[in-house]
C-alpha cells in the first residue's frame, strides 16, 4: 500500500486572497462546504480524468485538514500549505486511540432481495420510523443511539472495536448535482469518541480510504490521536 499524506492548509492572508475571502468562504456550512469542495480539487485537479483521491475536512473556516494518496500542490498560490507528512501510524492491537469524525452516515433501505437499496441517512431512517407527533422528542437520543449502532457496524469490517461515542453534532446539506437535477440533501453527524484497534494494517487503510458518503464534502476524514 502507498503510503498517504497528511497536510494542514489555509487559505492565504494576504491582500489578494484576503479579498476574494467572502466568495472563497462565504457565510453558512452547506455554502463553504460546496465551495470548498472546489478550492480543494485545485490543488489535486493535475488532469481532466483525475478521480479523487484524497481526504479533507474543515478545521475553521479557511483552514482544512488533507489525507491524500499525492502531496497537493498548491497551482493558484492560495494556500499556506505546511509540509506534507507520511501518514503512516505504528498501531497494535489493543491500542486505544480517539477520535473526532465528520461523516454522511447512511443505511441502505428498499432494495430487492439481493439489491443494494437506496443509501439513507440514519438520522433522518430513524426518525422517520416515529409518528410525526413523537420525533422532535426522541431526536437526541435517536441521533445518539444510530450514530452509535453505525460505527459499532463500521468498525468490524474496519479493524476497531468501538469504546465510547458521542454526537456533538448534527446538520443538513443540500448540495447541487449537475443536469439540472434536483440538490442532494444529505445529513452529517459530528461524532468523538474513543476506539481500541483490533487489526491495525485494516483500520490505516480504512482511515486512508475514508468513513461514510459525501468525501467530496468534507466528510469521512477520522481525526486520531492517542487516548
Amino acid at each position: 500500500m502507498n503510503v498517504p499524506f497528511f497536510t494542514k492548509a489555509a487559505l492565504k492572508r494576504d491582500i489578494p486572497v484576503s479579498a476574494l475571502r467572502p466568495v472563497l468562504m462565504p457565510a453558512g456550512e452547506t455554502a463553504r462546504a460546496a465551495t470548498a469542495h472546489h478550492l480543494i480539487w485545485t490543488m489535486f485537479g493535475d488532469a481532466p480524468d483525475r478521480t479523487r483521491d484524497f481526504l479533507w475536512r474543515e478545521h475553521a473556516p479557511g483552514e482544512f485538514y488533507l489525507l491524500s494518496a499525492r502531496p497537493p500542490v498548491d497551482v493558484h498560490s492560495l494556500f499556506e500549505l505546511k509540509t506534507p507528512k507520511p501518514f503512516s501510524p505504528v498501531l497494535s492491537v489493543g491500542d486505544r486511540l480517539a477520535f473526532e469524525l465528520r461523516v454522511n452516515a447512511t443505511v441502505s433501505r428498499g432494495g430487492a432481495p439481493g439489491v443494494r437499496g437506496k443509501p439513507s441517512d440514519i438520522v433522518m431512517d430513524a426518525i422517520h420510523r416515529l409518528p410525526r407527533a413523537e420525533r422532535a422528542g426522541a431526536r437526541p437520543a435517536l441521533m445518539q443511539e444510530a450514530a452509535t449502532a453505525w460505527m459499532m457496524r463500521k468498525g468490524e469490517s474496519s479493524g476497531f472495536a468501538l469504546s465510547a461515542v458521542m454526537v456533538t453534532g448534527y446538520a443538513t446539506m443540500s448540495l447541487d448535482r449537475p443536469r439540472g437535477a434536483s440538490p442532494a440533501r444529505i445529513g452529517v453527524l459530528d461524532l468523538q469518541g474513543t476506539l481500541t484497534v483490533t487489526d491495525p494494517a485494516v483500520f490505516v487503510q480504512c482511515v486512508s480510504d475514508g468513513f461514510g458518503r459525501a468525501k467530496a464534502f468534507g466528510c469521512g476524514l477520522m481525526m486520531l490521536r492517542r487516548g
